[in-house]
Formats: structure tokens, sequence, C-alpha cells
């Protein structure tokens, strides 16, 4: 498979790494001082760039008819307007607040979680995400992709950093020299508390899920998701 990589920062440059481990050929990288190869020529592109410039890259894929996967967040405000230009453009695309095979496995489970604490009132569930000082956007993606699933299974009105408002999901969002990801779901009663929790090692889980949803992607048309990938229903 051809990759073309738009955003060759940390991530970018671990996802080359690992899909030429893997017999893949990076014919493209894009970042914002520089741009090197054939963008034309590339099966699957795999999107890590910036919340401000996230947008126009994929659109700029679709419009060369060529796949996308990105993992970029902080842009999703226009997440619907990018679904339409996909589907008009008839194209193919995946987006996730995170690709690791493990934190997609704890997405299920905090959902399962979710409906399991669903008639237990005295439980309070809340979120802590903690990353690298580089990261941009707070809370997390992943952690907000958490939230979402917590809230469809409870009464509260939505979430907020730090609330201390009853009718509001909390995220505590910490910023902590190279930690590479730990998110965690606490479900806390006057008794005792429940803890689902997700540690990544290392960046490699994100690159390779990254390459995994490119290999599943290419030749298919449409929107999916990262349960399509992995077949989480």
């Amino acid at each position: 498979m051809k990759i073309a990589l738009l955003g060759y920062g940390k991530m970018g440059k671990t996802i080359e790494r690992l899909a030429v481990e893997k017999g893949h050929e990076i014919v493209y990288t894009a970042s914002s001082s520089s741009e090197t190869g054939n963008l034309k020529a590339a099966d699957c592109a795999i999107e890590f760039s910036l919340p401000g410039t996230a947008v126009s890259n994929i659109k700029r894929c679709f419009e060369e008819n060529i796949p996308v996967v990105s993992g970029t967040t902080g842009w999703l405000d226009a997440y619907d307007e990018v679904l339409n230009f996909c589907k008009n453009s008839n194209g193919s695309f995946i987006y996730a607040s995170n690709f690791s095979i493990g934190v997609n496995l704890f997405f299920s489970m905090n959902d399962y979680l979710a409906q399991l604490m669903k008639p237990w009132a005295d439980y309070v569930p809340s979120l802590t995400e903690i990353h690298h000082t580089q990261k941009l956007d707070a809370p997390s993606g992943t952690a907000i992709t958490l939230a979402e699933g917590i809230l469809k299974h409870s009464k509260k009105k939505g979430w907020k950093l730090d609330s201390t408002e009853k009718e509001h999901l909390s995220i505590e969002a910490k910023r902590i020299e190279d930690v590479k990801g730990t998110h965690m779901v606490d479900y806390t009663s006057p008794i005792d508390t429940i803890t689902l929790q997700h540690e990544a090692h290392t960046r490699d889980g994100f690159a390779l899920g990254a390459i995994l949803a490119a290999e599943w992607l290419v030749g298919k048309t449409g929107v999916f998701t990262m349960k399509d990938v992995l077949n989480l229903k």
C-alpha cells in the first residue's frame, strides 16, 4: 500500500517507521513547513496534522479520490461538513479520536459499564485524562468519546471540564511531561469507587491502529469507524 502522511510530527514519523516495517511505502509527507513526494500516488492518506489544517487536508484528499484515515482532534465542529463533502465526493473516510486497538476495546467496555451503572444512581461518574504537555486540545478527543459513551446512558445534560455541577459529567484534563495518554473512568459512591483505566506506554499502538484502519479502508466507499474495522458491534 502507498501511503500519504498529512502531518509529519512525532505521530507521523512513528506511522512511517511502522508502515515501512509492514512493507508499505510512504509516497508523500506534508507538515506545516514542508511537503515532499506525490499525493496523487497514494492509495490512502493518514492524517495526523493540526486542528486548523485538518479539514482542508481531508477535503484535498477527497478531491483526489484518496481514502482518508484521520486521527486529528479539535476540529469536530466541522465534522458534518466533512462527512457531507466525503459523501458528495463518493469518498472513503474513517475518523477516530484514538486508533489504538486497546483504546477501542476500552470504548466498548466503557459503553457496557455505563449500561450496567445506569440503575445505580448512588454512583457518580467522572473522567480523568492525562497527556503530554505538547497536546493542544483539552479534554482529549478520547476523553470526549468516553464521555459520549457515558452520557447516552445517563440523565446528565453533558460534560464540562472540572465541573462541580451534578447535572454535568466532570472531565479533569492533566498535562504532564512525556505522558503518552492515560484515561480513567470512575464511578464513585459514598461506599466505594469503580475504576476503568487505559494507559498507553508508547505511541506505537495509535500508529499501528491507524495503519490497520488504512489497510481496511482501501477499496471501500463510505464513512466508517473503528468499530467497523475491529468488528465491534
